[in-house]
């Protein structure tokens, strides 16, 4: 058979492409063509309108609202998690399979032409549970607003070490926040590092400027397509205008998504539908959502909000322990799923609301999630490497890449490890990490940058601290996992290795 496929993952960086490739293995070990349009963070290629016309079926490996999903109406599908197709990629082309056998699934049958102009939920999102399709625009809106997280922290990271440099001490960092702004770009000195400083920073605190609108505008689209991004945008900076934060926007998000695929569905006069996307569905959501947020709910959310910033602020001693502690075993429990992603949105979106004293709290969460998040594959590579009898061939070489991917802060390096012995590999990591978040917040490592592991080492505050509870996080996963598996004696792991040295001698090796 021939199939075409669509993957995506909340941040577009480890998930998309490892499904894409387990999708097309699986299918030629299969004996099928397919074909993968990947659909992350460095954009994508569409796939050639030939190869979808002549596709038997369709394949829908995403965590978020396919693009332009109507090019595949018609045809038998099946829509997994990105997860599925990384863990089971065999069971999905088999799925896909019996779908096309089976005919095309009633109410499948929407033609392109048939598609409204503001086009909603597609088909397959309509047999979706409510929960599905609320986690899909969530994180659609998240991974728009990572790439604005990642640049505008960077940028103020930056302007903290050149302002450490240029005032000649660590209170740089808090001497450039008070400089006049405006003044400096009127008269702007390039030999000047301290004017350097505070360009960067007016520069990375544009970037955070856009958070919150794109949160809101993105979830909007998601939701309702192109006429919820106008209504998603305005309630996103009606909620920055009245101080509601992230939390302002999420709710302008699902109010304007909401509100402009409503409008879009009214059954209006013939000569009315010209103008409805680009007039009346803009004004009248944005009216809605604009009033609703600053007359209705804004303030209530701000003050939320106001007690969120509070609480994290007064955390202390054994409590910003504990919440380290918490935060790393919420990554190192799915290694890149709903858990992880929770906890690691939850650092991102408080860089958006946080002020920029390089002690605040949030940024110490940054680190803590960020160092957490590297343990598991780091400690997979590490016991691949010093304990070989216990792991498969194929488990070894993954170890080997693992090296990398956690080094740049890819959980999902671990995955191939918890897929094929999930209880022993999740325990050891959910103990690892809570001991490296725990570490980090204890050390008051800072980090203002939501991603890039070892990268991004220069912009991380009290760096030594970091990588020292990152070597021991990864030595206690290691450590446990070896334990377990050593406790085990697993047959499958046994039977599997033997099998390999019965076919290559060349694999047999002493015993670590």
């Amino acid at each position: 058979m021939k199939l075409v496929a669509v993957s995506s993952c909340p941040t577009g960086i480890a998930h998309t492409y490892m499904a894409a490739e387990a999708l097309e293995q699986a299918g030629k070990a299969a004996g099928h063509e397919v074909h993968v349009e990947t659909q992350g963070a460095a954009g994508s290629t569409p796939l050639d309108p030939a190869l979808i016309a002549a596709a038997d079926g369709v394949i829908y490996a995403a965590d978020l609202e396919v693009k332009d999903k109507q090019r595949f109406a018609g045809k038998p599908f099946v829509d997994v998690g990105v997860k599925k197709a990384v863990h089971d990629a065999p069971g999905v082309i088999a799925a896909a399979v019996a779908a096309v056998e089976a005919g095309v699934p009633a109410g499948a049958g929407e033609t392109p032409a048939a598609a409204p102009a503001a086009a909603g939920p597609r088909a397959a999102d309509r047999n979706a549970g409510a929960g599905t399709n609320v986690r899909k625009w969530l994180m659609t809106g998240v991974s728009y607003m990572i790439p604005f997280v990642a640049a505008g922290g960077i940028l103020i990271a930056l302007s903290f070490m050149l302002a450490q440099v240029a005032w000649g001490g660590a209170e740089g960092a808090i001497e450039v926040t008070g400089v006049d702004q405006a003044q400096v770009v009127a008269a702007f000195d390039p030999l000047s590092l301290q004017h350097w400083a505070v360009v960067l920073l007016a520069t990375g605190q544009l970037a955070f400027g856009f958070l919150v609108p794109v949160l809101s505008g993105f979830i909007a689209y998601a939701i309702a397509d192109r006429p919820g991004l106008v209504p998603g945008f305005l309630g996103g900076a009606a909620a920055g205008f009245v101080g509601a934060g992230f939390l302002g926007g999420l709710v302008t998000g699902f109010l304007a998504g909401g509100v402009a695929l409503w409008i879009s569905r009214w059954n209006v006069p013939k000569g009315v539908r010209g103008i409805m996307p680009v007039v009346v569905i803009p004004l009248l959501s944005s009216a809605v959502v604009g009033v609703v947020m600053l007359v209705l709910i804004g303030r209530p959310i701000a003050a939320a909000m106001d007690g969120l910033t509070g609480w994290l602020d007064g955390l202390s001693g054994s409590s910003v322990v504990l919440l380290g502690v918490l935060l790393g075993a919420m990554m190192g429990f799915d290694l890149g799923g709903p858990v992880n992603k929770v906890a690691y949105t939850f650092a991102v979106t408080g860089l958006a609301t946080q002020g920029l004293a390089s002690d605040a709290t949030q940024y110490r969460i940054m680190a803590a999630v960020m160092a957490a998040g590297m343990v598991a594959p780091l400690a997979m590579a590490l016991a691949t490497t010093v304990r070989k009898r216990l792991f498969t061939h194929a488990e070894q070489e993954n170890g080997k890449a693992a090296w990398l991917l956690g080094a740049s802060f890819i959980s999902e390096g671990a995955i191939p490890f918890a897929a094929a012995d999930p209880w022993r590999v999740i325990v050891s990591s959910v103990v690892g990490s809570s001991v490296t978040g725990a570490l980090v917040m204890a050390s008051g490592s800072t980090l203002v940058a939501p991603h890039g592991g070892v990268w991004v080492l220069p912009l991380i505050g009290n760096p030594l601290g970091f990588l020292a509870a990152v070597v021991v996080g990864t030595l206690v996963t290691a450590a446990v996992v070896v334990l377990l598996k050593t406790l085990a004696h697993d047959p499958v792991v046994s039977a599997e290795r033997a099998a390999e040295e019965q076919r290559d001698p060349a694999l047999v090796a002493p015993s670590a």
